[in-house]
Parts: structure tokens; sequence; C-alpha cells
């Protein structure tokens, strides 16, 4: 414990010897060294395992995103195409979100955003399902598209929300990693509530709105 201010007399108290106190004492006297510093060599040495796992992690979202694709194209068709399409289009929203607050990409954040592509298909799955489940009960199409919309998205905003309430729980409690992990997470979910339920509806209604339809491809 220091007893005086800093001078040339003070007092320090709490000292385990006299060995200790003759140590500090002459490295106090001591200052600064004038040591000389030669560059023998100098070597930049690569971030090698970390680049290679974002590149594992990009590797590992392009090939879930494709497969995603695959299935929404065989499975809701010309709807399923809508669906890759507003997906392509929440990717890019995301980028451009951490692109204007200069967030740095990492391999949290990337599975943040292989999470929330799956959130967002799965929206666009609850929509597309209620859509059929409304033709199946003999309403009309332009009738299923409406309702099918309206009654799913209490569901998707329910899901979301709670998904929102953890991320943000992650993020005032993480450190590190989980805070850029739950960062990505709230703008994708963000993201994706906006393009699965408006971006969806328009690109359908563009698609079928005002338009006399025997069949839809779904």
């Amino acid at each position: 414990t220091i007893r005086d201010r800093f001078s040339k007399r003070f007092q320090i108290s709490g000292l385990d010897g006299t060995d200790e106190a003759r140590n500090l004492s002459l490295l106090l006297r001591s200052g600064a060294l004038a040591a000389p510093v030669d560059i023998v060599e100098e070597r930049t040495v690569g971030p090698s395992l970390g680049k290679e796992n974002i590149e594992q992690g990009t590797r590992s979202f392009i090939i879930g995103f494709l497969l995603i694709a695959a299935v929404m194209l065989v499975y809701y068709k010309v709807f399923g195409v809508i669906a890759v399409m507003t997906l392509l289009f929440n990717v890019a929203l995301i980028l451009a979100v951490l692109s204007a607050f200069q967030a740095t990409l990492t391999l949290p954040g990337i599975a943040g955003i292989t999470l929330t592509i799956g959130m967002a298909v799965d929206a666009n799955v609850l929509i597309y399902e209620r859509i059929k489940e409304e033709l199946r009960n003999g309403s009309s199409i332009q009738a299923s598209i409406y309702a099918g919309f309206e009654r799913a998205f209490a569901t998707i905003f329910d899901s979301n929300i709670t998904t929102l309430l953890a991320a943000l729980m992650l993020f005032g409690i993480g450190s590190g990693p989980i805070k850029g992990f739950a960062v990505t997470l709230t703008i994708g979910i963000l993201t994706s509530m906006f393009t699965a339920v408006m971006c969806t509806r328009m690109m359908v209604n563009f698609v079928y709105g005002q338009r006399k339809v025997s069949k839809l491809w779904i």
C-alpha cells in the first residue's frame, strides 16, 4: 500500500520481506532502462487456421443453401422459386447491414446467417402449407393466397420473437464469439421477417395477383 504521494521520499507497506522491498526499491530507482532493440528477423504469419475455418463455414453455408433451394424447388415449384429468390435477398440484406456497421464476418457470424436461412425458409413453408390447406378446403386461388399469409403470420411472428429474445440474452450475457453470433442472428431474424412475409407476398401478388389462373403450381 502506497501511503504517501509519489516524490523523492514516500512509504510503501504490505511487502513480505526485506528482499521484496530491496527489489522494489531497485526497480523504482532504475526507471526506464535504455535497452536497444535489434531486429534480427521479421516474418509475417497469416491466420491460416482462422482463414481455413471461415472457408469451411462459407462452404457449409453454400452447400446448405443449395440443398434448401433444391428441396423448395422440387416440392413447391413456382412458389419454391419465389422462396429461393427471397432467401437470396435475405442474405444480401444481412450482409448489407453488417457492411453498413463495418462488422467483420466471423465463423459464429456465418453460423448465425445459416440459422437465419433455416428460419426464413421455415416461414415460407408455413405460408405455403397454409395456402395448400385452404385450396384443399375448396377456397378460391386468390382467397387461399390471402388466407395463407394472414393465418400463418401469427405463428411466424411468435417463433421469431422468441428466438429474438434468446439472441438478445446471448448478446447480454455472452462475450466474444457469442456476441458475434447473437448480433448476426438478431439482424437475420429482423430481415427474415421482412423478406419471408413482405417480399414473398409482394412476389406472389406480382405473379398471381389480378390474374385468372386455374391452378397454383405449389
